[in-house]
């Protein structure tokens, strides 16, 4: 798409930012005006279009992608997404151990066992933990407490928990993200430690790492977003 705006912007207040080219709403793809609550966020979203060069290219704007998918697919139908992101949390990485080899083992109880326990400690999701690939059904209690924590965020805060979540396999290391009880570099490393594990093992490939990247990236921008969500002004 060719550029056809000289200066992008925000405008509104109190918690209500529409992005502006030349003045005018930039629409989302389903044609909605693109709105933020956060002025910040907004504010690096019009940046974002500002660095365009005499075509939009939209891979190089994440947190507009971010936004747009809040606006016309989180929230015309949270419980969508709600639903969607409580199954993670039922077959969610952190719940399910190798048992061989040792070390492997221990890394994954040393990184996700301190998240099991965080998640039953802070949100009161007691999940059920196993060995191997088996489907494991976990305590309806514990998804019903899922699914509540999900029930208070926001359509922009969900999006990037389902981001995580799909990054990751895990429901869990989304949530600590959103929480600060993660960052990024720690979200990345827990999501991906059987991948690295691999690679660790079997020496480097190229198309691996290249999927391992672009799932890092999008922790990242997610974290970035949510970062950007926090300051209201």
């Amino acid at each position: 798409m060719k550029r056809r705006y000289a200066a992008s912007g925000i405008a509104g207040s109190e918690g209500d930012y529409p992005v502006e080219l030349d003045g005018r709403p930039v629409m989302t793809p389903a044609h909605h005006p693109l709105r933020v609550p956060s002025r910040t966020l907004g504010d690096v979203i019009a940046g974002e279009w500002a660095c365009q060069g005499d075509r939009i290219d939209p891979s190089t704007m994440p947190l507009m992608r971010l936004a747009a998918t809040a606006i016309d697919r989180v929230a015309p139908d949270p419980a969508r997404v709600i639903a969607d992101l409580v199954a993670w949390g039922d077959s969610d990485l952190v719940c399910f151990r190798a048992d061989h080899p040792v070390e492997l083992v221990r890394r994954q109880g040393a990184c996700w066992q301190p998240l099991v326990d965080w998640v039953a400690a802070e949100h009161g999701a007691a999940l059920a933990v196993t060995t191997g690939i088996m489907p494991l059904e976990q305590p309806p209690e514990s998804s019903l407490a899922l699914r509540s924590v999900l029930t208070g965020l926001d359509s922009f805060r969900l999006v990037a928990v389902h981001s995580v979540a799909s990054a990751t396999g895990s429901l869990v290391i989304a949530l600590a993200l959103l929480a600060g009880r993660l960052d990024a570099a720690e979200a990345f490393c827990a999501g991906a430690l059987d991948d690295l594990w691999s690679l660790e093992v079997w020496g480097d490939d190229a198309e691996a790492r290249q999927r391992l990247d672009v799932r890092q990236t999008d922790i990242v921008e997610a974290e970035r977003f949510l970062r950007l969500l926090r300051h209201q002004a």
